[in-house]
């Protein structure tokens, strides 16, 4: 950690953290209107007419928490206008991605299907649907290709002519001005705060920027879960015991709870958790994501254990590869290998019948997405972005298609991060107080592009280390710097230090709350021995 970092003053970092909102702080009247997404207006008459006729509507979802909650969120609108609907979560497994050709038999007999969070893609499918006498309405966040599915409407923030100001939202967003949208046509009351509760969820698991409009329907879906009337959202406040919840506790708690479904076995299991109409139907539905959850813990310990004995540590871009292993896993398994080695990772399954499987992910300094494109003539199928990728290969073309891996990434002259973009300057001690952590919270919440203030302090000295936990896998510290002694602890490690080191250290500021009493406290992120 040699490298030079700026001081930091309360001033300076209060104006650090106001750069990163150049329109100050929105708020939900700052919105713009859903007639501002292209065929927002055409989109919502056709559905009204389909109400207004009683024709049968179709929803088709994804499985990942958008898709999920995207899915939720109109489910509850039809229930609430008392319209029966069918909706559809694709299984990964058996349906693969979105709207797709294998699902077409399922809708057969709609008269109008809309995709949520999926569907730009859909070209294929999309020449169905018309063959089929279905008018289809796709509403997606994801980048359009050159061609565009043949739909009745396009909702989608990204495609041409669109003047929605704002490109990066997620799926249920434009879920959620759909309905606004609904709700004005048809003249009806419905509470459009209580949806951002859901809806925000899913912008933070999403990865959206926490900026411009998201943070302000964040802000709001938050503060909206304490009096929450959703059985869902009671349960997992009452499994956390907790009152209200951070963006933190979504994005590690709840995301990870409803993406385990979609997975490890269906994600249907998961917009029936966020449907329940009672709390015990709740605890019951969030007791089986739970169950999920668990099983995918272990299956990617016991794959990412694997994925790491098979790397190569000559390799720019990491590629691995095992016989059957679960596919619900390998993108995460790829991150935490990527991760680890600090270079982009690729990471396959083999089917049994010749194919292999799987997911990459990237590093900051490394667009996989490019380096893969340019290998694309040894791949099946592939999509993704600059930072995770899906694909699929026959086995022969392995060896080849990794070795052009490597040459691709060498023609680039990637270089690696050298400075982490989270951290924001030197700390001294003497300035962690409530003051320092009053000024933080006014930035909340925070997440992507909006992250939490990450410091570092050096030349510190340890005057007391001792593991805790039932595992004895976190460590608390007592830390001395220029005078001032401060409490902190680590999470998730094995490493061990001696009282009376010396350290650099970069950490978090926290206020912890224990029987009534605030004090502060230094979450940790890593400690470099001098």
């Amino acid at each position: 950690m040699g490298i030079e970092y700026p001081k930091i003053t309360l001033e300076g970092l209060e104006r650090l953290l106001n750069e990163r909102f150049n329109e100050g702080f929105l708020t939900l009247r700052d919105l713009p209107p859903p007639s501002a997404f292209k065929d927002m207006d055409k989109a919502t008459d056709r559905i009204v007419k389909a109400i207004q006729n009683r024709e049968k509507i179709t929803v088709i979802g994804d499985y990942d928490v958008d898709g999920v909650v995207s899915t939720t969120l109109m489910v509850r609108f039809f229930e609430e206008i008392d319209y029966p609907i069918e909706w559809i979560i694709p299984n990964r497994f058996k349906d693969g991605y979105g709207l797709s050709s294998q699902l077409i038999p399922r809708i057969v007999g709609s008269d109008l299907a809309i995709t949520v969070d999926n569907g730009i893609s859909a070209i294929e499918a999309a020449k169905h649907c018309k063959e089929e006498g279905i008018d289809l309405i796709i509403t997606d966040h994801h980048i359009p290709g050159e061609i565009l599915p043949e739909a009745y409407a396009i909702v989608n923030q990204k495609q041409d002519a669109c003047t929605f100001p704002y490109h990066e939202v997620c799926g249920a967003q434009i879920a959620w001005y759909l309905i606004a949208s609904l709700k004005n046509a048809l003249d009806i009351k419905i509470d459009m705060v209580s949806y951002l509760e859901l809806a925000a969820v899913a912008i933070i698991a999403d990865v959206m920027p926490l900026q411009h409009i998201n943070r302000a329907m964040v802000k709001r879906g938050l503060e909206a879960f304490s009096k929450s009337d959703l059985p869902a959202i009671r349960a997992f406040l009452e499994l956390h015991q907790k009152s209200e919840c951070s963006s933190e506790d979504i994005a590690f708690f709840l995301a990870p709870l409803l993406n385990s479904a979609g997975r490890m076995e269906d994600a249907m299991h998961a917009v029936e958790f966020l449907s329940s109409k009672n709390i015990y139907d709740a605890r019951v539905r969030l007791e089986r994501l739970q169950g999920f959850n668990a099983l995918r813990k272990e299956t990617e310990e016991q794959i990412t254990q694997k994925a790491l004995n098979q790397v190569d540590p000559n390799d720019h871009v990491i590629v691995v590869r095992g016989e059957e292993w679960h596919e619900g896993v390998v993108g995460i398994v790829a991150a935490r290998v990527a991760r680890v080695h600090q270079k982009p990772a690729i990471v396959l399954s083999h089917n049994g019948k010749g194919i292999l499987k799987g997911s990459g992910r990237s590093v900051e300094s490394c667009d996989l997405f490019e380096i893969t494109d340019a290998c694309r003539g040894y791949l099946e199928k592939f999509g993704g972005h600059s930072a995770a990728i899906g694909l699929s290969l026959s086995e022969e073309n392995l060896t080849p298609f990794k070795n052009a891996l490597q040459e691709e990434y060498e023609k680039r002259d990637y270089r690696p991060q050298r400075t982490d973009p989270e951290l924001l300057g030197i700390l001294d001690f003497s300035l962690v107080s409530f003051d320092l952590t009053g000024l933080i919270k006014r930035f909340e919440p925070f997440g992507e592009k909006n992250t939490k203030p990450k410091f570092i302090t050096r030349n510190v000295r340890i005057m007391e280390s001792a593991a805790m936990g039932k595992d004895h896998n976190h460590l608390r510290f007592t830390f001395e710097h220029n005078g001032s002694f401060l409490k902190g602890v680590k999470f998730k490690t094995t490493e061990r230090f001696e009282a009376d080191t010396l350290v650099d250290i970069t950490y978090f500021v926290n206020e912890n709350y224990f029987n009534g009493k605030s004090s502060l406290q230094l979450l940790i992120d890593n400690i470099v021995k001098l």
